[in-house]
């Protein structure tokens, strides 16, 4: 049973359809009491890092998603749903906290000639842990799909789990013990994407 968290805001059909896909149990979670059971958590996300956050708190699903990772729930954040395991963001002046599972700030992408605001479209990612089970049976420097202004910086560099080049390095997908997130999009990278969240599943 995979708990597919529902804040109002996510890209939250994408995933749900890409979930079944795979023969997937998913339980759609907008209450927090409805995380108990699911031994594994998914957050998707689109929009803004304080939408995100203030509609997690609303809902209670802020405090008891960071209880379920701290009970050892398996966990995939995708996209906002990355960005937001991190203290806070610079998007709109945010002053919305995040979960502040990783310490690190999210920021936006330097102003750069020829880089274009967000960054919309097909990227490599670069595996920087060979040991990264989510990346298994996927070959290095594969192309995922992107969209995104912003990205985390994180404070520990030993999380770090791939990278990507887009007006500089930028930590692209992290790992830590039984949780995950990356900031491109698998439920729309086609073949490679369903094989990541197929590696989530088994794992889970």
């Amino acid at each position: 049973m995979i708990a597919l968290i529902d804040y109002g805001a996510g890209n939250l059909r994408s995933v749900h359809k890409a979930l079944l896909h795979l023969g997937v149990e998913v339980r759609l979670v907008r209450q927090a009491e409805e995380l108990d059971g699911c031994p594994g958590i998914v957050l998707p996300g689109v929009g803004a890092f304080d939408d995100c956050s203030l509609a997690l708190k609303k809902q209670a699903l802020m405090e008891a998603t960071r209880q379920r990772l701290k009970d050892g729930a398996w966990f995939l954040g995708i996209c906002v749903g990355y960005q937001i395991l991190f203290e806070r963001s610079d998007e709109f002046e945010s002053t919305s906290p995040g979960f502040g599972w990783f310490k690190g700030p999210v920021v936006r992408f330097p102003d750069q000639p020829g880089l274009k605001v967000p960054q919309i479209g097909w990227n490599q990612v670069q595996q920087t842990r060979e040991d990264c089970p989510l990346f298994r049976g996927i070959p290095d420097n594969s192309h995922f799909y992107f969209v995104h202004s912003y990205h985390p910086q994180p404070a520990d560099p030993s999380i770090t789990a791939g990278q990507t080049e887009y007006g500089g390095t930028f930590t692209s997908a992290v790992w830590k013990d039984r949780v995950f997130a990356t900031q491109f999009h698998p439920e729309k990278s086609q073949t490679l994407g369903l094989k990541l969240l197929q590696n989530f599943v088994e794992l889970v």
